[in-house]
């Protein structure tokens, strides 16, 4: 033995070197666990445009309670959002119009489609005069999108708004451009209550062959924005764009015959009444609104999300930031927030359900 290596000296320096190592080893992989957990909260949504301003407002709130998470939303209109989850290029999508049984057929790691949110289409318009309470009739407002009533002054435009001065002005349809659940929704109740609509074939789907010189722009905020600064012009929107843009927005009549603006109450009253219909993946068109206090054009707005995810971390992230929007996310109140319609408790807890079966 080394006189100058005390007893027991080797096996305590061995010990110290395993102690080292172990605690390098230790750090490397909470490193790499670190690397891991920073990656896969990394989520990355697209879709639905009318959603978009208050999923934005969800993230922002969400992540200040989550740091080590990150989400992104890409506001791209609910057809490109469904076509970006379709390809696997996505985490989560929104769309205003339910997902389709040939499209959920298409990912094999399934699919679950949750209510996130609702809403109204208005018809925003623009004209001088300041004329800012416009009734419009079914038949009529359906006629005007079917390119059958072209003037402003139009006999039967005039009769729902007796002692209102309507100008001789031709009426500039504004339409979207990009593949759309608000178009969905719109075309889905213009087919409902229209002859006229279904006779010239002009269909229901999330972009149609607009007839006549209809302007085309993307997005709600695009359509809104086109109103505002074009004179003579009318076109359908998410209740929320038109309000930030103080846009006048008609009265439309109902199932019941009665003349309804757009309110919290009247689209609350059309969700309450249909809210059982969903079917088992939670998909619902209203095309009609039923209920004399009902606003008539109503619109769900989903989050698709897979039904499993590889990376359990993401599944759970997912699952912990959707269900907080089905709850907390609800009942957010701001200005620039106005014009969502919050689930009705019955809604709120299938979708809540749903949740639950994602792996």
């Amino acid at each position: 033995m080394n006189a100058g290596c005390k007893p027991g000296a080797p096996g305590r320096a061995l010990a110290g070197l395993i102690t080292v190592l172990g605690l390098a080893a230790a750090l490397a992989a909470q490193g790499a666990r670190a690397e891991t957990v920073q990656g896969s909260t990394w989520l990355q949504g697209a879709g639905s445009t009318f959603a978009a301003p208050l999923y934005q407002a969800w993230i922002e709130a969400w992540q200040g309670r989550h740091k080590g998470s990150s989400l992104t939303y890409e506001a791209i209109g609910s057809g490109a959002g469904i076509n970006r989850f379709l390809a696997d290029t996505v985490d989560f999508a929104g769309s205003d119009a339910p997902i389709k049984d040939e499209q959920i057929a298409r990912i094999g790691r399934g699919v679950v489609s949750v209510p996130a949110t609702a809403g109204m289409i208005v018809l925003a318009y623009s004209l001088p005069g300041g004329i800012d309470d416009l009734k419009l009739p079914r038949d009529v407002y359906a006629a005007i999108f079917a390119g059958d009533i072209t003037r402003w002054n139009d006999p039967r435009i005039e009769a729902a708004n007796p002692g209102v001065k309507l100008p001789d002005l031709g009426i500039a349809v504004v339409t979207r451009m990009d593949a759309s659940g608000t178009t969905f929704a719109f075309t889905s109740h213009l087919n409902a209550i229209s002859a006229l609509w279904r006779e010239r074939g002009l269909g229901v789907g999330t972009s149609v062959d607009w007839p006549g010189s209809a302007m085309q722009v993307k997005g709600n905020e695009g359509v809104a924005q086109r109103i505002k600064i074009s004179s003579g012009a009318i076109g359908y929107v998410e209740y929320g764009f038109a309000k930030r843009l103080n846009l006048p927005v008609a009265a439309l009549e109902n199932r019941a015959g009665k003349f309804v603006r757009p309110s919290a109450e009247a689209g609350t009253a059309a969700l309450s009444e249909t809210a059982d219909t969903m079917d088992e993946r939670l998909r619902i068109s209203i095309a009609d609104a039923p209920g004399a206090g009902a606003y008539p054009i109503v619109t769900y707005s989903w989050l698709l999300l897979y039904g499993h995810y590889d990376d359990e971390i993401k599944a759970s992230t997912l699952r912990d930031f959707v269900g907080w929007g089905l709850t907390a996310g609800q009942s957010m109140q701001r200005d620039d927030l106005s014009g969502y319609i919050p689930l009705p408790a019955n809604v709120v807890a299938k979708g809540q359900q749903a949740l639950a079966t994602i792996r």
